[in-house]
């Protein structure tokens, strides 16, 4: 309202929030949507929220600035319209629609999920730190205001009812008359029953993992929105849109006959998808966006800053004792095999740090073999991986599961979106696929492209959506450990062959004492450290690869037919994964012989398996 147009209001829009923002832990007083549920937020007021982006729409117009008009009296006020869903109107106006101050802009729509197998101690922490900052005020204790015109902006640009005046931006169409106050009220109370009953299935949130909770929204972006692509994990702090006249205009839309069919060019299935009932899909117009390094609440959200280099180095400074305790805790998980604990370490913190032409390095899939077949096991140290990890996922191989699930997601070009499917994980999600679960059975076609996928996903760490004329690859960064009795039928990086040294006689009860043994601040620090080392750099020195080269070529004299490139690339793998375990940024001769050990003790393993069973495992 202060300022004149054209003048550089948006920027300072933008800076005042990034300012305040910044001051005494102010982002713990925003509301996160991720915490409240919907209903007890105030609308128009200043929200976060953490989530994936799960689809792009296409561009939106809007009108920017608009001028509103006194029949009476001929009075002109001028108004903006950015941050808003609705136009704001006095009760004797109405908007000028032929005004030459009228200014057309546009935003990016984004589809917004919460992040897929996000872990409840995640949850829990970032909503502890929320709340006891923030004072949220329930929805009942919230007057809505009714002196205020309404606009909605959406895609298909026409005009509809509210009882304001409300637009879709564009090609003309009349301005109704009133919908009572009454009216809107109850249209708000019953929410979640918008979606019936003209549209007949209800709405599929399209979350990629089943059973999945928590809010979606059509996340509106007014700048630098190609920084951002899907699947990008993102915090934004925005203004919540929740106006009940987005849902009447959207049942009206479908009811009404009287639509000429050259002005709307979306179809009904579209319209319901991009403009779903603001009760069950709230809008939050950005302010401020940002992409997360990370998701867990108890390290910094960037480590790069200067004040939180000092955590980083306080952390470090007692690392060795965490990661022996870590060591302890995963050992007692896996019923006693250090060996495999410690392999399982280097995979928690593994990451793909770069790709080469197609090939991406750092990935480091774990295939545990020897895993009691159908027995709890497994789904506790699922279980135990989740409590350390800030996002995962149990796949059951199961014949039903891959023959059924939806993997891969495709584009549907009816509603216009991306039909999300398992595969569409976060960066860092670890992906637990067991495969004791394995019956015999046939796989059919679906079964047969499920299980080429997760082969794809491991090897190339990439999915390949399914856009129906081509296919389009993602890349991704997710780590992959399986769980089987016998060697997986799916590829592997590494395959560690459990060697229990101790059999409980109530295997549920001896793995679910193992979490609660542990204290909260002890489990904390696993987390941090398993979170931590996947973010920090690594090098070899020029000396150290010379004498692994030599190293190499010694090996290869000594025993030609063992040692291969494959081998090496593994045993560098290892080396570099066992290094940053100790907090170890470059390559010591003492970490190389270290990983070149536990390589010999793995493979020594195997050839002891696979003399015991006289085949290959």
């Amino acid at each position: 309202a202060q300022n004149v147009p054209n003048s550089d209001w948006e920027k300072k829009v933008t800076e005042y929030f990034k300012e305040k923002l910044k001051e005494n832990n102010a982002t713990n007083w925003v509301p996160s949507l991720n915490d409240v549920p919907v209903h007890y937020l105030k609308p128009n007021s200043l929200v976060k929220f953490r989530c994936m982006v799960q689809d792009m729409f296409d561009p939106e117009f809007y009108m920017g600035v608009y001028e509103t008009v006194d029949p009476n009296t001929n009075a002109r006020v001028l108004h903006f319209g950015k941050y808003r869903d609705v136009a704001e109107c006095g009760p004797q106006q109405e908007i000028d629609l032929n005004s030459s101050q009228t200014v057309t802009s546009e935003r990016q729509t984004f589809y917004c999920v919460p992040v897929p197998g996000e872990s409840a101690w995640v949850k829990e922490i970032s909503f502890l730190t929320d709340a006891s900052q923030a004072r949220v005020s329930p929805s009942t204790s919230y007057t809505p205001s009714r002196h205020k015109r309404s606009y909605e902006e959406d895609e298909d640009m026409d005009l509809h009812p509210s009882k304001q005046k409300e637009q879709h931006m564009g090609s003309g169409g009349d301005i109704h008359g009133c919908v009572e106050p009454k009216r809107l009220e109850t249209e708000a109370s019953a929410g979640h029953h918008l979606i019936s009953p003209n549209c007949s299935p209800p709405l599929d949130l399209n979350f990629p993992l089943p059973g999945e909770k928590g809010p979606a929204c059509l996340v509106k972006v007014y700048e630098s929105w190609d920084s951002f692509k899907v699947n990008d994990v993102i915090e934004v702090y925005g203004i919540l849109s929740v106006d009940p006249v987005l849902s009447i205009v959207n049942s009206e839309e479908r009811d009404s006959s009287t639509l000429d069919p050259m002005e709307c060019m979306d179809t009904a299935e579209e319209q319901r998808v991009h403009s779903p009932p603001a009760s069950l899909v709230p809008r939050i117009h950005v302010i401020l966006a940002q992409k997360l390094q990370h998701i867990n609440p108890l390290l910094p959200a960037c480590l790069n800053e200067e004040e939180n280099k000092t955590f980083v180095s306080n952390f470090m400074s007692e690392l060795s004792p965490v990661r022996a305790e870590l060591l302890g805790f995963l050992t007692h998980a896996l019923l006693g095999d250090s060996l495999a604990a410690e392999y399982l370490i280097l995979h928690l913190i593994s990451t793909v740090y770069a790709r080469r032409d197609v090939l991406p390095l750092g990935k480091f899939t774990v295939n545990l073999s020897g895993c009691p077949r159908n027995s709890i096991f497994t789904e506790h140290v699922y279980r135990i991986i989740q409590q350390l990890v800030p996002a995962s996922y149990r796949l059951q191989m199961t014949i039903e599961n891959m023959n059924h699930s939806r993997f891969i997601p495709h584009k549907d070009y009816a509603a216009n979106r991306l039909v999300s499917g398992v595969l569409q994980l976060a960066s860092n999600t670890s992906l637990v696929v067991d495969e004791t679960q394995l019956e015999q059975g046939q796989l059919d076609t679906t079964g047969v492209h499920n299980v080429t996928a997760l082969g794809n996903l491991i090897t190339w760490q990439k999915v390949d959506y399914d856009f129906s004329y081509h296919q389009m690859e993602f890349p991704c960064n997710i780590n992959v450990l399986i769980t089987s009795e016998g060697r997986s039928l799916l590829p592997s990086d590494c395959q560690v062959h459990l060697q229990p040294q101790i059999i409980p006689p109530n295997m549920e009860e001896y793995m679910s004492s193992l979490l609660t043994a542990v204290l909260p601040s002890v489990l904390n620090k696993f987390r941090i450290y398993l979170s931590l080392l996947r973010l920090l750099d690594y090098s070899i020195s020029d000396e150290v690869t010379k004498a692994v080269e030599e190293d190499f070529v010694e090996m290869r004299k000594n025993d030609p037919e063992s040692i291969t490139a494959d081998d090496l690339h593994r045993t560098l793998l290892v080396a570099r994964f066992l290094s940053l375990s100790v907090g170890q940024t470059t390559l010591s001769r003492e970490r190389w012989l270290r990983a070149k050990q536990l390589e010999a003790l793995r493979k020594a393993r195997l050839q002891q398996q696979k003399c015991v069973n006289g085949n290959e495992l």
